[in-house]
């Protein structure tokens, strides 16, 4: 049995983190219905009562006993990790593994990744050797951070180095969320191109997520609750924008946006968690899809994000699932891969689906998607028995495409568009201080 640790730098790795372990746990309860201490839950989990090591109750009805997520929490803000402990999941985290500072990185890449990652190197190598301990076959390390702000992409990447250090035979699979052009914070531009130099050394594969993306995918799904036609309405307990299993209006929009980040998480992990017929190992996924170690980043897509309560499950909407992952709607980033050149694609898929439509698909797929001549067999398939909870069957696509290449360079434009502004206002201050003498 394997195991993997989740680490979460900053506001939103924590965030995202902690609908993670929401979102697995009722998974588990929902399969695991006597509540034991299986393979499945031992993946993420691990079991802290000395008593029930053979397999005794954990949780009952979503009650959590026994149980501590293989989780490492990092922020230098402590409101978000305290806010967790304050939560329905206080119990699943163990005190010990948590970091918090009070005064933050104040939206600097350099305070997080120079001034907290030199302070707090050895307390944050002690965490993740202790974490990789507590593990009988360490497979994976899951880094969640931002792009935006100075703890997650200055500290998270300084994590992320630490980790090719101390474990580098060990797996790094980073999800990094990446800010909007409209994002608040200022220095965003530089924070997230200083992080992706990081990223680009020391990750096995990259995740990114982008922030507009999500909302456009929230906003849609929420005129689709609204303005559906009579009797095609949004099942109960089936859209991943929602913890609570429906679409609610007393949701926060970045709570919804962090659940479709979850299930991105949840649907990755799931060969991991659960048992199939063609499951996926962690380590086969940048075995597979990264033909050139730099260029590690995995364009996800995920489908469905919602179900229709008056239809069933014809083999016409599972073959839609298949072409709605290859759309641009679908991306969790602002790009539309049919048109950009794929090295590889992986296609990771939960439920109720046979082998032959998984290959049926992939015939029928093969000849409208632009793959590089030297691969164009780079197809990697995995198939989970058990689907995310209110849907039959889900996927999730991961692409090695040149799509990302326009989001990567608007983030350099904006990087020079901001630094262009800096050294014009410092070589006018200058000039002020120290005028030149006219002869």
């Amino acid at each position: 049995m394997t195991q993997s640790v989740v680490v979460q730098v900053g506001q939103c790795g924590n965030q995202v983190g902690c609908r993670f372990w929401d979102l697995a746990l009722r998974e588990h309860a929902h399969v695991n219905k006597r509540g034991l201490y299986d393979e499945a839950l031992g993946s993420f989990f691990r079991n802290v009562d000395p008593r029930k090591s053979d397999g005794g109750a954990c949780y009952v009805g979503g009650r959590i006993q026994h149980l501590k997520a293989r989780a490492v929490l990092i922020d230098m803000e402590e409101g978000v990790v305290h806010g967790i402990l304050q939560g329905p999941l206080r119990e699943v985290f163990d005190s010990t593994q948590l970091l918090t500072d009070v005064s933050g990185s104040g939206n600097n890449w350099a305070v997080g990744n120079l001034t907290y990652g030199s302070a707090y190197r050895d307390s944050i190598v002690n965490k993740l050797r202790k974490a990789a301990e507590h593990c009988d076959c360490l497979q994976c390390f899951f880094l969640i951070h931002s792009m935006g702000g100075g703890t997650g992409s200055g500290l998270g990447t300084r994590v992320l180095s630490l980790l090719e250090e101390e474990f580098p035979d060990v797996c790094r699979i980073v999800t990094a969320m990446y800010p909007s052009a409209e994002d608040d914070v200022i220095t965003s531009p530089y924070n997230s191109v200083l992080a992706m130099r990081e990223l680009t050394e020391h990750a096995d594969c990259v995740l990114p997520v982008e922030n507009q993306s999500l909302v456009d995918i929230v906003n849609k799904i929420s005129l689709m609750s609204h303005d559906a036609k009579p009797g095609c309405v949004l099942k109960k307990e089936s859209t991943v924008t929602s913890g609570q299993g429906g679409v609610s209006p007393t949701e926060r929009p970045f709570d919804a946006m962090n659940n479709i980040v979850a299930n991105l998480l949840l649907n990755i992990t799931s060969s991991s968690r659960f048992d199939g017929s063609l499951n996926m190992d962690l380590n086969e996924i940048a075995m597979n899809l990264v033909p050139f170690p730099r260029l590690h980043y995995l364009v996800p897509s995920l489908t469905p994000l919602y179900t229709l309560a008056d239809v069933n499950i014809p083999t016409r909407r599972l073959d839609q699932m298949f072409s709605d992952a290859f759309s641009k709607e679908h991306q969790l980033i602002r790009a539309d891969p049919k048109h950009s050149l794929y090295l590889a694609c992986a296609l990771m898929v939960r439920g109720n689906v046979q082998v032959s439509d998984l290959r049926r698909n992939i015939e029928r797929l093969r000849p409208l998607l632009p793959f590089v001549s030297w691969n164009q067999e780079g197809w990697k398939t995995g198939l989970c028995s058990v689907p995310p909870v209110g849907h039959t069957h889900s996927l999730l696509a991961l692409a090695n495409n040149t799509c990302v290449k326009p989001t990567f360079m608007e983030l350099r434009d904006r990087f020079t568009k901001l630094y262009k502004k800096k050294t014009a206002w410092i070589r006018v201050h200058s000039l002020r201080r120290c005028p030149l003498s006219v002869h």
